[in-house]
Parts: structure tokens; C-alpha cells; sequence
């Protein structure tokens, strides 16, 4: 994803172009800085997203992500940044209610700056004043040294001059459809092929594929509508991952490639995870750590990927959904499905981001989500027993029998990483150090002699300067006494 930051006062290049280096991996094929009166911004894109920066160094507007229905914004706009500015001019903030696609912006106006976010926080912002100045950028990062009071960007935000924040769009239980299995699993099938054909325009998009039904089914989805597509996979000798992507390379006939990882490579490539992700919740950083290495992978091939982010969430695909009550489902749903901002979809966006790569989620688009939210809660988990079953049935006949039937596991389990990743922090961390350290200043308490492992070295990193609740923290996550 491209890389946006900003202050809302003249003359600030300095700034902006500091800031700009520190996420210069967000870029690589473009950059402006633009000073303007009462605001100076600056982004830097990759290639994957050129087509959305045509433009920038005229505009007003900086833009981290891809509006792919910019032409229905404006009839007049000849680009995106364009169709975004004059959506603002002319119909007020809430005309990013319309914006199809993933981003976080920002447009100067003659009042100010004016900031937004996607409904699911697929772009990353965040934002913080000083001196009473309006500062902003892509990751945090980009915004410490300047004594500005960072927050995260809620997502479904934007932020007025003058009237501050305010939610345009939040992921809501929707009533459920009455339609029987197979008019479901059509429907659902349908509009996954408009969410992946949307996302392959512009350029080559190749796959992140884990061998999982849900990396697959974007696999499958796209190598329908393109001829041939480069798929990659990275894990543990004789990790499952690698088996079952194996599998669905040869059945779809992608271009596969596949990276074989050890504990020394996991560990050597960590404090450079950490540093990306800017987190240190433990699952986090277990299943990002392979993230990070097939997000290089693909980097060395293609500009940008597709990942099957999303379905375990909207389908039900976690093991402890069983345990709850299926009417409780929908609500269990939604909730981790608003969570996703500051986890899971951090995690493809740091792994991918950082190479210069772009990471599109097929399963997050709007008309997607909008669909999978009305499914039955039954149809999701069948039985209370087999996890995504509507996703299963919309797959048939075009994955193998094995993938579409593959019981659910966590990705750092799939690529194999989990017990070396555990049996390591267990050495390096004794239950005395444990028991002093795991408790933060800040009041926040570390879960695991893992979590502690990895917080050390995200100290070492950002030291004071990142407060560690701006850190998202995984739902449910195992918890030593």
C-alpha cells in the first residue's frame, strides 16, 4: 500500500520529507511532497498503485489505497485523487460513504485538513496534534520525534475542521436472507468473481497462497480470469501449508513458488517484523513472521497479491466459534470482523507494505461483506461443527476435494511456526524474569513468556516513544497464570 503523511501548516517540507523516509518501503515507484496554504502532505506509492497517484502533484490530496468506482465520483475527473477532491468540494464529507475500495486520505481545504478511513480500516492512519498542529501518516512511525499525542484513526471516521470525528459507516448485524443452500452458495460464488476481477485490474496481481480455503478460493478465483498467476507459499520443512498450496498450484496451474523457512531465519528476520508491524501481541507477530517472508517472495515476482484476509471472519472459520451459541453468532461475527483494523489486517499490511507490495483482500469487498453478513449463521457453521460451510459449497468443483474439506488451522500452525516460535520464547524468558517484567508502566499485562520475548524487542525498537495501548491486541489469545 502507498504511504501518506501530513501536517495541517505551511511550509513544513522538512517535515513531510522526514517523515516520508521512514515509510519510504510503502513506495518505490513515485513520491511528492505537496506544500500548500495552511497544509503541506507528502506520499509515496508503489507500482500496484500508480493508477490511483496520477495526478498527485497537482491535487490537494494524498491517497493510501485504490478507489476503484473514482469515474462515479465525478463525471468531470479525470483521475482518482481528482474524482476524491471534487466528491469533497461538492458533496461534503460523507460523500466517502460512496468510495468503493480500500483508503485512508487526506484533502486541504481552505478550513484545514480533512482525514478518512475505510469502514474496515483496511489502509492504515493514524493522527495526533502538536503545538496545536494536525499531524498524520501511514504508520506511526513516520510521526514519533515530534511530540504529537498519537491516536489510531478509528476506521468508518473521517475528520472534519472544525467538528473533529465522526463515523460515517460501521459494520452492523444485518438481518438474515431467506434463501435455501444453493442460491446462497451461487450468490456468494458470484460476487467473489466481481471482487477479484475488480481487484486484478491495473496490472499483474499474483497470490499468497497457504493452501487454506481461503487463500485458495482467491487463487482459484483469479487464475479463472487470468491465464497465469504466480502463487507463493513460505513455512517449515514439512509444514501443511506447503502440501496443500503444492496441491492447488497444480490443480489451478499457477506459477508456484515456495520458500523453505528455519527457527535461525524466523528469529534474524524478527526484529525486523517488529519494527514494521509495530506490534508485539504475540499472535500477531507469530503469524506475521512468515507473512513477512512470502510478502518478499512475492515482492521479487509481482507487484501485488491477493489474500484471503477476511474469511475466517465473515464464515466463521475459528475453532472457539463452535463454543458459542448460534444465536450468538452473528454478534461474535461482527465483533471480530471490527477488530480486524489494528490485527489481521495490520499483519498484510506491514508484511506486504514493507517489500513495496500491495496486498488486495478479495474477501473485504464491500458488496462481499455486505452479502456475507445477511448468510445464516447455519449456513456458516453447519451443524455447529464444519466451520465456512457456505464458502465450502460456493468452492466446489473448483479447488480439490482435500481443500475444500480442510479442517481450519491457525496460519503460524499451517507454515509450521507456532511450537518452535513457543519452545524458544520458553528458554529465552524465565518464570522470575516472567513474573517482573510482564506487567508494563503503562498498566498494560503481557499474556505469554512469548509476548514478553517479543515485547523486548519492540522496546528496543521504539523504546518510550509508542504508547503500547495503541497496540491491538488479539481476541481470545491464551493467557499464562
Amino acid at each position: 500500500m502507498a504511504g501518506i503523511v501530513g501536517i495541517a501548516d505551511s511550509g513544513q517540507e522538512k517535515w513531510v520529507e522526514a517523515a516520508l523516509r521512514k515509510i519510504e518501503h510503502r513506495g518505490g515507484a513515485g513520491e511528492t511532497i505537496r506544500p500548500l496554504d495552511g497544509a503541506t502532505l507528502g506520499q509515496v506509492w508503489p507500482t500496484a498503485q500508480e493508477r490511483f497517484a496520477v495526478d498527485a502533484d497537482q491535487r490537494a490530496t494524498v491517497l493510501d489505497g485504490e478507489t476503484y468506482n473514482w469515474t462515479h465520483l465525478s463525471a468531470e475527473a479525470s483521475s482518482a485523487l481528482e474524482a476524491l477532491e471534487t466528491g469533497y468540494r461538492e458533496r461534503g464529507p460523507d460523500f466517502v460513504a460512496e468510495v468503493d475500495g480500500p483508503f485512508a486520505m487526506a484533502i486541504a481545504g481552505e478550513r484545514g485538513v480533512f482525514l478518512a478511513r475505510d469502514t474496515l480500516g483496511k489502509s492504515p492512519l493514524y493522527f495526533g496534534e502538536s503545538a496545536g498542529k494536525l499531524y498524520f501518516a501511514s504508520e506511526l512511525k513516520a510521526l514519533l520525534d515530534n511530540g504529537c499525542d498519537m491516536s489510531e484513526f478509528p476506521p468508518g471516521h473521517y475528520y472534519e475542521p472544525g467538528r473533529g470525528l465522526v463515523r460515517y459507516s460501521r459494520i452492523e448485524k444485518q438481518p438474515t436472507l431467506d434463501m435455501s443452500n444453493e442460491e446462497a452458495a451461487t450468490e456468494l460464488r458470484s460476487r467473489l468473481v466481481a471482487s477479484v476481477k475488480k481487484r486484478l485490474k491495473g496490472g499483474e496481481v499474483g497470490c499468497w497462497l497457504s493452501g487454506g480455503i481461503d487463500s485458495a478460493t482467491m487463487t482459484a478465483l483469479a487464475t479463472r480470469q487470468r491465464r497465469k498467476v504466480e502463487t507463493f507459499v513460505v513455512g517449515v520443512e514439512g509444514a501443511p501449508d506447503l502440501e496443500y498450496a503444492e496441491m492447488v498450484a497444480r490443480f489451478v496451474e499457477s506459477r508456484h513458488h515456495e520458500r523453505i523457512c528455519t527457527l535461525d531465519d524466523m528469529l534474524e528476520a524478527l526484529p525486523e517484523v517488529i519494527y514494521h508491524l509495530e506490534s508485539f501481541d504475540a499472535l500477531l507477530v507469530r503469524s506475521s513472521i512468515t507473512n513477512f517472508m512470502v510478502g518478499k517472495l512475492a515482492s521479487e515476482h509481482v507487484p501485488a497479491v491477493l489474500s484471503g484476509e477476511g474469511g475466517d471472519e465473515l464464515f466463521a472459520g475459528y475453532q472457539y466459534l463452535k463454543e458459542i451459541a448460534p444465536s450468538d453468532l452473528p454478534d461474535e461475527l461482527v465483533d471480530i470482523t471490527r477488530r480486524l483494523h489494528n490485527t489481521a489486517l495490520q499483519r498484510v499490511d506491514r508484511c506486504s507494505s514493507s517489500h513495496g507490495l500491495v496486498a488486495k483482500t478479495g474477501f473485504l469487498d464491500r458488496d462481499v461483506v455486505d452479502f456475507a453478513l445477511q448468510i445464516p449463521p447455519s449456513m456458516k457453521l453447519y451443524d455447529n461443527e464444519i466451520e465456512k460451510w457456505i464458502l465450502r459449497q460456493a468452492m466446489d468443483g473448483l479447488l480439490p476435494d482435500e481443500v475444500v474439506n480442510r479442517t481450519k488451522s491457525k496460519f503460524w500452525e499451517g507454515a509450521g511456526v507456532g511450537e518452535l516460535l513457543a519452545a524458544h520464547s520458553e528458554e529465552a524468558v524465565s518464570d522470575a524474569e516472567f513474573a517482573a517484567e510482564r506487567k508494563l508502566p503503562t498498566g498494560e499485562v503481557l499474556n505469554t513468556k512469548e509476548e514478553l520475548f517479543y515485547h523486548r524487542v519492540f522496546h528496543e525498537q521504539f523504546g518510550e516513544a509508542v504508547d503500547p495501548s495503541l497496540v491491538g491486541r488479539t481476541k481470545g489469545a491464551p493467557v499464562e497464570k
